[in-house]
């Protein structure tokens, strides 16, 4: 029981200073990229504070299993230098005893962070849309930057080389009008005024003392300059994210659900689509009566006059039940789309805690090889472990929102090829063979590598 208790201690020191270190990282990074945006807008030092407390959430989420992969490579290594590893040995405790509660501390950290995933992470990205979008309706200036081009706005380009810290201001404007491709309208003003409509639904530009440079696409149109003393634009305010609100309340993302609500919608769609592909169905087999039987007329009017209207009406349903069924299995594979979106997600919740125990298995057979218990040697073979695992992921989710495969591959893929490097690694450790064979590599090195090296070990000798 010691023992256990010895490598705990081993273990949990390095893991914190790891995700100590990493969520500094991730903060740093975050404020490099976010702090042009926030300083010297006129926000007072607590919404940015709390804007980088909720930011801390998925901070957290990355951060926990990189950790583990960190402190079990520095932990293990350190035990390896040490000759801690063969002394557990010589004593009769095999390696699998060893891993036994690091793998407990990973399962810990595994639960924890999946209630982290459903209860609190939710939250915390909901929070900190809404406090962006709050910050956005009284600062619209926000995604305005001195000096650079902003296309936040679909369809224009807006220039401004000042922007007011106190108020939505703006000096030196240039807007280039895409609305209308058949049209080049370049807008120019002295200054000018950022607001709202009342809906949130449009940004006005009051502009002042500018000119209007218009011309068109064909050589027919003439060039037109207008100038103006006050001329104002209306523009979807879709590029900054603005949302309307029912009741004060504001539609959350898959991002901003737990699993279980996520679940839910994804209930609901497959419902829908089995709905829908019933009536397609039923609509499909009606299409059989829509010829008419003319022998019920014959005795009325002339049989060719019969058999024109039967085929007639007979080609108007078939035309309208053929728009009605595209319509149909165009609203199915929306769903469907909609579905694979929720179930990334969903299994996104679950693959990213598995990681810590995966990371762990990983983690102790590396560190006991590299007889190295340093941060450096231990990020340095995380690096490579960090890039493999996050590059899988984000490609499975890219490849999963296209249908190209399924979403539980997708998010799983990359703990799976872990999960059985880290066992096949494991089980060679324990069989005291955690060395690579580098006979069995000499097969694969060219001649000329090989021939080389006799050339070096023969100069060495003659010396």
């Amino acid at each position: 029981m010691k023992l256990y208790i010895h490598i705990l201690k081993a273990h949990i020191g390095p893991f914190l200073f790891a995700f100590l270190t990493l969520m500094f990282i991730f903060l740093l990074q975050f404020l490099m990229r976010a702090i042009e945006q926030l300083v010297g807008k006129g926000l007072s030092p607590l919404v940015i504070g709390e804007l980088l407390m909720l930011s801390l959430s998925w901070m957290i989420v990355l951060a926990v299993p990189m950790a583990v992969l960190v402190a079990t490579l520095m932990a293990f290594g350190k035990l390896s230098s040490q000759n801690e590893i063969t002394a557990m040995k010589a004593s009769g405790m095999s390696l699998y005893r060893m891993i036994a509660p690091v793998i407990l501390f990973s399962l810990l950290l595994t639960y924890l962070l999946i209630e982290f995933n459903n209860k609190i992470l939710p939250e915390a990205n909901h929070r900190f849309k809404i406090l962006m979008i709050d910050i956005r309706r009284t600062k619209p200036t926000l995604t305005i930057q001195a000096g650079l081009f902003s296309q936040d706005i679909p369809g224009y380009s807006i220039l401004a080389r000042k922007t007011f810290e106190q108020s939505n201001n703006l000096e030196g404007i240039t807007i280039y009008d895409y609305t209308d491709p058949s049209i080049n309208i370049v807008v120019t003003a002295e200054n000018g005024k950022v607001s709202f409509t009342p809906d949130y639904r449009k940004l006005v530009m009051d502009l002042y003392n500018g000119e209007i440079h218009q011309l068109g696409s064909q050589n027919k149109q003439p060039y037109q300059r207008m100038r103006f003393e006050r001329h104002r634009i209306l523009m979807d305010a879709e590029g900054f994210e603005f949302e309307r609100s029912s009741i004060g309340s504001f539609d959350r993302s898959d991002r901003e659900m737990s699993s279980q609500e996520m679940k839910g919608i994804v209930d609901s769609l497959e419902t829908a689509n089995k709905l829908i592909e019933k009536q397609t169905y039923v609509q499909d087999q009606s299409y059989g009566s829509a010829i008419l039987d003319p022998r019920g007329f014959l005795s009325k009017t002339n049989q060719s006059d019969i058999y024109q209207r039967s085929v007639t009406s007979a080609l108007n349903k078939a035309r309208n039940n053929q728009m009605n069924i595209s319509n149909q299995l165009a609203q199915i594979e929306y769903n469907n789309r909609r579905i694979d979106e929720f179930l990334v997600e969903i299994y996104k919740k679950y693959s990213v805690p598995a990681a810590c125990l995966v990371f762990a298995l990983v983690g102790v057979p590396l560190g006991i090889i590299a007889r190295k218990g340093t941060f450096g040697v231990a990020a340095t073979f995380s690096l490579g472990f960090f890039i493999i695992y996050w590059a899988c992921l984000i490609g499975g989710e890219k490849l999963a929102d296209r249908d190209i495969m399924s979403p539980w591959l997708g998010m799983w893929m990359a703990n799976i090829f872990l999960f059985i490097l880290g066992v096949f690694l494991t089980i060679r450790t324990a069989r005291e063979t955690p060395t690579i064979n580098w006979q069995a590599l000499q097969k694969f090195v060219p001649k000329f590598f090989r021939s080389q090296e006799k050339l070096e070990f023969n100069s060495f000798e003659r010396t």
